[in-house]
């Protein structure tokens, strides 16, 4: 057994309160890519003209919802999607009372899927979709399965993700609850993330507890603030430190 999976499990043990901050590096077990890696969405050359972030903001949505949902189907649903090793121990370790919540970047959902009850989406979600005329719901298989811009079947309006996009303000509900949670945390696990994304970084400054873990392939800035820092698959770490704390 690893030592710095025995130090993880030795911290969650006597932990209280622990709190995971997680990134899109949590659900690359899950064949989701990450945003900024080797291999990541903004790293495709998906059309010269226009990066990523453009397409996936408010005013691409606005102007060119064509292009907005051509971009968005192709490169940010994943309907197949299965939770990974990360996503079930998380589940696990609420279960046995330790986690307290999840404060996610990931828009997944995969974190419920695995049974997660308290989970923080500050980027929003891919499985809540609202009409912007009658706000009537819609899945996110509507979205997949449609050819070109969603429309409302009663009134005829764009159906919008309930997602983020640049340009964009945070939810300050969603914010303040995390934020709430980091604070009270004795313990704090980041996993998955590079840390660059603000300001859902930031909420990283409001934590006063005792143990602070990074969990992430490459380092962080943060990283020399830790407690413990663990560079690889944050799938496989907390998969096999939760494993190990059940058995102490």
């Amino acid at each position: 057994m690893d030592e710095k999976i025995r130090r993880l499990a030795d911290i969650m043990k006597f932990s209280k309160r622990i709190v995971f901050f997680g990134g899109a590096g949590v659900s690359t077990a899950s064949n989701i890519p990450d945003f900024r890696s080797s291999h990541g969405i903004f790293n495709k050359q998906l059309r010269a003209h226009l990066t990523p972030e453009q397409l996936v903001s408010h005013t691409i949505f606005s102007s060119n919802p064509e292009v907005f949902f051509d971009f968005y189907r192709h490169n940010l649903l994943y309907p197949n999607a299965q939770p990974n090793g990360c996503h079930i121990a998380l589940a696990r370790l609420e279960r046995m009372g330790k986690l307290k919540a999840i404060v996610t970047q990931n828009i997944d959902g995969l974190h419920q899927a695995a049974g997660s009850k308290k989970v923080y989406e500050i980027h929003g979600s891919i499985h809540r979709n609202f009409c912007m005329g009658c706000g009537k719901f819609y899945p996110m298989e509507y979205i997949y399965n449609f050819d070109g811009v969603p429309r409302c079947t009663d009134c005829g309006e764009i159906i919008r993700p309930d997602i983020v996009l640049y340009e964009e303000g945070l939810n300050q509900q969603v914010m303040s609850e995390a934020l709430n949670a980091i604070t009270l945390a004795n313990t704090l696990i980041v996993g998955g993330s590079s840390l660059v994304v603000y300001p859902a970084a930031g909420l990283l400054d409001y934590f006063k507890g005792n143990n602070l873990v990074i969990i992430n392939k490459t380092p962080t800035h943060v990283d020399r603030d830790a407690n413990l820092v663990i560079n690889d698959d944050v799938s496989v770490v907390m998969k096999e430190a939760v494993d190990l704390l059940a058995e102490l």
